[in-house]
């Protein structure tokens, strides 16, 4: 919202005190750009109904006035003034208009997440005495289990891409690594060549609100990538415009977007006959499982991932519950048949 102020402020706030990424910011301010459409929607509307009842007893035309030039008033609204009138009730009618435009219950949670902390802030810089979100209850989300690839799902993927070119080799080096470490894309697009330590067996990465970790990659991954820089350096040399700074690019030398990442994957999964419908992120969500279901503990997958919260973590657990009971009824299909019956 570029007309409020507060808005400007809690956005910066978010980029330069919490050092939240710029897509994370963007989030956000889209979030409260569509809040802010809202209030000024039903604030409109609430002037609307007061015009309209006085135009039933109008006599010199006032009211009539009032009501065609509405909409000019309302466009100069203060919307700083609005966000900051907000009360609880606001808030329930807001989420009241999401449910009935059909937002998901997870969208509507994260829109509910980012009014809290927006008022949040505007608590702690006194512009407001209380948090209107704070007695509201965060609607209750549907438990979906992360889906992830089985080890030859992984290795059709993998072998997919050509290597024997340099963005073939790029798109190969990119999904080892992915899978190898667990890391986001948002954290893969942003590594540098010397974030890839050959010889620690590590690479460096700049996680969420700029915390920085140290991943541990394989050597299938770190063979793989290699591959990818020699090419690279190779077009380095007959290229000036090549970032050599950056360690994925794109076929003009600059530094590969998230977005980019998700087109090259979706190019090789149909390729290799696999669901469309997997993204970059499960690479992630199958480093994880794998990793659980080869006995490591939770906490170190934890680490790995850069989670905050290892109850985020946890969810990995029941994938690799659930893996564990199917292995069981496809070994032993009538003591399960039995079991079940039992329950």
């Amino acid at each position: 919202m570029e007309n409020s102020t507060i808005v400007q402020g809690f956005l910066s706030y978010l980029n330069f005190e919490k050092r939240f990424s710029v897509h994370t910011a963007k989030c956000y301010g889209a979030d409260l750009t569509q809040f802010g459409q809202f209030l000024l929607s039903s604030n409109n509307e609430s002037q609307s109904k007061d015009i309209a009842y006085s135009v039933d007893g109008d006599s010199d035309g006032t009211a009539t006035a009032a009501l065609a030039t509405q909409t000019q008033t309302t466009s100069a609204t203060d919307v700083d003034q609005l966000l900051l009138l907000v009360d609880v009730n606001t808030v329930r009618s807001y989420l009241a208009h999401l449910n009935d435009k059909q937002y998901s219950k997870t969208t509507m949670a994260r829109k509910l997440a980012t009014l809290r902390s927006f008022y949040k802030f505007l608590v702690k810089r006194n512009q407001i005495n209380t948090n209107p979100v704070l007695s509201i209850r965060t609607p209750k989300q549907e438990k979906k289990l992360p889906r992830f690839l089985e080890y030859e799902e992984i290795k059709r993927l993998l072998d997919t891409p050509p290597i024997d070119n340099w963005l073939g080799a790029r798109d190969r080096a990119i999904m080892e690594t992915l899978y190898s470490t667990g890391i986001r894309v948002s954290e893969l697009v942003a590594l540098n060549m010397d974030d890839v330590d050959f010889l620690g067996e590590v690479v460096h990465v700049r996680g969420k609100g700029k915390k920085e970790r140290i991943s541990p990659i394989g050597t299938s991954a770190l063979q793989v990538i290699q591959h990818y820089m020699e090419f690279k350096s190779k077009r380095i040399q007959s290229n000036s415009n090549f970032d050599a700074k950056v360690l994925f690019v794109n076929k003009h030398g600059r530094r590969l977007s998230t977005r980019s990442v998700r087109r090259k994957m979706d190019k090789y999964l149909k390729m290799a006959g696999l669901d469309p419908a997997i993204s970059p992120h499960t690479l992630r969500h199958s480093f994880a499982t794998h990793m659980l279901n080869n006995g490591a503990d939770l906490r170190s997958v934890q680490e790995l991932l850069g989670h905050q919260s290892l109850s985020t973590t946890q969810v990995y657990t029941h994938l690799t519950t659930k893996k564990i009971k199917e292995v069981y009824e496809n070994a032993h299909p009538r003591e399960a048949q039995q079991d079940e019956s039992q329950w």
